[in-house]
Order: C-alpha cells, then sequence, then structure tokens
C-alpha cells in the first residue's frame, strides 16, 4: 500500500505508515490533533475565518458583529462529581463565546443517543441542560436528534454550536498579544480532569475533587464593561492550562514565562496527579481561563475577577516575552526551568 492514497489528484497529508486509522490521541487536543487539523483540514477548508484561530469565528456584517462556535462532548461517564455531560456541553459553548468576548446569544443541540439508552439518564441530562441554560441566559433555539444502533452500554454524545454578539468595539484573539502584556489565570487547575478520572475509575480521595465546570461569561462581560482593554482569552479545556497557552505562543509568535511555583493547584489534585504520574499543567479543565491584558491593567482585571466566585484564586502566572518566538517556559521556585510543549499522547482520554 502506497504511504499516501490520492485522491482526485490530491494526496493524503498524512503518512498512512505511521497513522493508518484514528486513534484516541488524535483527539487529545496535543501534537496529532494539531497535525490532523493543520496538515488534513486547514489546507482544504481554509478561508479568512478559519484563519482566526480562536475558540469561535467572528462574523461581520453591516449591522452587527457576531461570534459562531461548535463543540461536541463525549465523556464518559455522563455524570461526575461537580457537573454532567448536559451542563458541560451548554457551559463549554458559552466558554468559547466568551473567550472570543462575545455575549453567549442562542444555541443549537444535537443529541446522538445510542439504542439502550436509559430514558431516566435522558431526562436527567435534559434537566441538567435546561437549568445550564438558564444560568448562562441563553437560549437553545434548535436541535436534532439521532438513535444509532447499540454498540455499548447505551452511549449519548451531544454536539452543540452556539452564536453570541460582540457589544463592543475591542478586538479580541491570539493576533493582538503583544510583549509585555501579563497573564493571569482565573484559578486552580486540573480539577476537571482528576474529577473524571476518578469518577470513571471507582476511586475515592480524603477530599471529594468536584469538577470546575461553570460558564466564564459573567467575568468576562464585567471586564469589557469596566474597559479592561483584552487582548487574547483561552479556555483551559482539552490538554490543559500548558495546552493552552503553547497554542497562543505559537499563534502569535511570542515567548511566554511563567512562574511554576505560582500556579494553583488544590492538594488532593496534585496528590491524585503524583500518584498517576500526572502534570496538573496538561489536565483539561472546565471553568479555567488564561487572560492576556497590558500591565498596566492587571491589578484591575484581578481585582474584578476576583469578585466573582469562579475567580477567586485568579493570579499572575506569567508575562510575554518578544523572544523565543512560539515558545513557553515555567521557571520553578528552585531557579529550574523547563520548556512546555504539546504532548504527543493523550494523558486524559474523554474529559470533554
Amino acid at each position: 500500500m502506497p504511504d499516501n492514497l490520492e485522491w482526485k489528484g490530491q494526496q493524503c497529508p498524512i503518512p498512512l505508515s505511521q497513522y493508518p486509522k484514528i486513534i484516541m490521541a488524535h483527539g487529545s487536543g496535543g501534537k496529532l490533533t494539531r497535525d490532523l487539523i493543520h496538515r488534513m483540514f486547514e489546507p482544504i477548508l481554509k478561508n479568512q475565518y478559519l484563519d482566526q484561530g480562536h475558540d469561535g469565528a467572528v462574523l461581520e456584517n453591516p449591522d452587527a458583529r457576531i461570534v459562531m462556535t461548535t463543540d461536541s462532548h463525549v465523556i464518559q461517564p455522563l455524570f461526575f462529581p461537580g457537573s454532567d455531560i448536559g451542563k458541560l456541553s451548554v457551559f463549554g459553548t458559552v466558554n468559547d463565546l466568551a473567550m472570543c468576548g462575545a455575549t453567549p446569544r442562542w444555541l443549537s443541540l444535537s443529541l446522538i443517543m445510542e439504542e439502550g439508552l436509559e430514558m431516566e439518564t435522558l431526562w436527567k441530562v435534559i434537566q441538567s441542560i435546561g437549568e445550564a441554560a438558564k444560568e448562562s441566559n441563553i437560549q437553545i433555539v434548535t436541535g436534532d436528534t439521532k438513535v444509532i444502533d447499540r454498540k455499548g452500554d447505551g452511549e449519548l454524545l451531544i454536539n452543540t454550536t452556539g452564536v453570541g454578539t460582540l457589544d463592543h468595539t475591542q478586538s479580541v484573539g491570539p493576533s493582538e498579544i503583544r510583549p509585555g502584556d501579563k497573564i493571569i489565570l482565573s484559578g486552580d487547575i486540573g480539577r476537571h480532569g482528576i474529577a473524571v478520572l476518578s469518577s470513571r475509575e471507582g476511586l475515592s480521595f480524603e477530599t471529594e475533587i468536584m469538577s470546575d465546570c461553570a460558564p466564564l461569561h459573567r467575568i468576562v462581560l464585567q471586564l469589557l464593561e469596566n474597559d479592561i482593554p483584552i487582548h487574547c482569552m483561552r479556555d483551559c479545556t482539552r490538554g490543559g492550562m500548558a495546552t493552552a497557552l503553547v497554542e497562543l505562543a505559537d499563534q502569535s509568535q511570542t515567548h511566554f514565562e511563567l512562574r511554576e511555583d505560582v500556579v494553583p493547584v488544590n492538594e488532593t489534585v496534585q496528590g491524585a496527579c503524583e500518584l498517576f504520574g500526572l502534570d496538573p499543567f496538561y489536565v483539561a479543565n472546565e471553568g479555567r481561563f488564561v487572560l492576556f491584558v497590558p500591565e498596566s491593567s492587571a491589578d484591575k482585571a484581578l481585582e474584578l475577577i476576583h469578585s466573582h466566585s469562579e475567580g477567586k484564586e485568579a493570579i499572575v502566572i506569567g508575562s510575554v516575552k518578544e523572544k523565543p518566538k512560539g515558545s513557553v517556559t515555567a521557571a520553578n521556585a528552585y531557579g529550574g526551568r523547563r520548556i512546555l510543549d504539546l504532548l504527543t499522547g493523550d494523558q486524559l482520554p474523554r474529559i470533554c
């Protein structure tokens, strides 16, 4: 078999000798995910909206600026400490809109249900979706349902597409990151991934670890209402805080210099990560984001974030430098330094 299959005169850009089939790591948010997107999807689907490289696409028209984003949720188990797939599907999409500086307005909801799914389970998920939509002040305006043949124990997959409006004149995105910016992290990291892992594996700790799953738009909208000059934001989901920062450093072609010792990590989460050989910097979150603002605005931004329950532990974790371009380093309390990069595999499968 040739290493690259050809169709309509074009060769498949992913060498078949390396990856003849999709593997779980292609969905990890790491290097294989980036290769799949940049080498296979982008050359064929490329346009000015995809080129924005953000959590959603800003769509301009003469009357308004809107943002559109979409997300799919395949988490197991469906219910875990602190949240469930229903809340996750709404909050995850709301947060992607918020990271673009948009006010969440409308949501589509598509459910792919495996034959055998318990009706009681579905009812609980729908109730959770309704509660999350109400909390996020977003309307579910259209949807779809599909049932697929039974192959497991009754799985549920959810796809959501969100639309929001940009009610300000700021430009928020990776291209706006500038040397001198301060990097703010909105709270402690790693709780979502460890909560899902512990639930999936039937593990228990002295202190129960709850997912940080929460909507972030209220923090973002308050920052904008107070004229904080936001250069960029990114929620720390698949691949955790480190992956989000590595992606943004590459997109902005700047260098991020972090202080590893100030990054807040819950003591129980840290212990669980040490037990399983995980790096909390790469463990998924569903209610945390990184924020890039000019140094002169960092204190005011922190004050506003601290006024929200989701942001009480927000802290400046680093700054943006000009060189070396496209890289992230983290210094520890002992003077050591490490380079953060994208993972080649998958630390925790199916956490969003």
